[in-house]
């Protein structure tokens, strides 16, 4: 029974990339593509493209199969294989069948290419250095195989030995694979969940701010007679407006925005001027 299409593919590739039947050995698959890439080579537009829209749903599954290599490292799966059938779509564009390499040795370095770029400028939610970046993708690439020669993960001693490469680059790293992703500030802050994270938050401590501005502001504020202070509580305590602010002292709002604009001026004064040396 042939499984469904994968309908996320469409939104990468402009053909849909679906599973499709096997079309026989690698070896017919290679002549096939290379079939078609020699007359894709002459046509004009659309007949090309059609051409090789056939190769890249007749090499899907490398695609799929090289993006495999990158799970479990903190970026969705099916993002991956967009990102490789990309990479595919891309090697069809630019590869020229009187070139001397095959069509997949063309294929496979451009597709983890497009992969390993989308990791370095597109997943990282904390972006570390480039040659950190780099390592990690290589690491990323190199691990499966290591996997299943060694029947364990490897250490990071011996995926430096792998890559010819000193431990602690690789333990550093490994360090960063929880920059790809990030957690919700409402996931549960502990393990019985009653809390979020965003609960065990710290909020911004003002009372320094606070003890500063009032011992700023009590000398000269005191300068000030009782009705000069009624109208900067009314106005910046209470936020009253000018309008609200006349009609509690029976004056009107001109008369209060003239008294308001001299108050601020003193203050603004007395706060600038140089303060005597003690």
């Amino acid at each position: 029974m042939t499984p469904p299409p994968q309908e996320r593919h469409d939104e990468v590739c402009p053909v849909t990339i679906a599973p499709v039947q096997p079309a026989g050995t690698k070896q017919q698959i290679a002549d096939q593509t290379q079939e078609l890439l020699e007359r894709a080579a002459g046509l004009p537009e659309p007949q090309r493209q059609d051409l090789l829209d056939q190769v890249v749903l007749l090499n899907a599954p490398i695609a799929r199969s090289i993006a495999s290599r990158y799970r479990r490292k903190g970026v969705d799966a099916d993002d991956l294989e967009q990102v490789a059938c990309l990479g595919l779509v891309k090697a069809a564009n630019g590869y020229r069948p009187d070139e001397s390499s095959t069509f997949l040795a063309y294929a496979v370095p451009t597709i983890r290419g497009e992969l390993k770029r989308y990791f370095r400028d597109c997943a990282w939610t904390v972006r570390p250095p480039r040659r950190v970046q780099e390592m990690q993708g290589t690491i990323a690439a190199a691990e499966p195989e290591l996997t299943q020669k060694l029947g364990h993960l490897p250490s990071d001693r011996e995926t430096a030995e792998a890559l010819g490469t000193a431990p602690d680059e690789v333990a550093e790293a490994m360090s960063v694979r929880n920059c790809f992703s990030t957690l919700s500030l409402d996931a549960p802050g502990s393990a019985d969940g009653g809390v979020t994270l965003m609960e065990t938050v710290a909020d911004a401590e003002q009372g320094y701010e606070l003890v500063e501005n009032v011992h700023t502001l009590t000398p000269v504020v005191s300068d000030l007679d009782d009705r000069e202070r009624r109208i900067l509580e009314l106005r910046f305590c209470n936020g009253f407006t000018q309008e609200e602010i006349g009609n509690e002292l029976g004056v009107s709002q001109m008369q209060v925005s003239r008294l308001l604009r001299g108050i601020l001026e003193r203050l603004r004064a007395e706060l600038s001027a140089p303060q005597p040396q003690g």
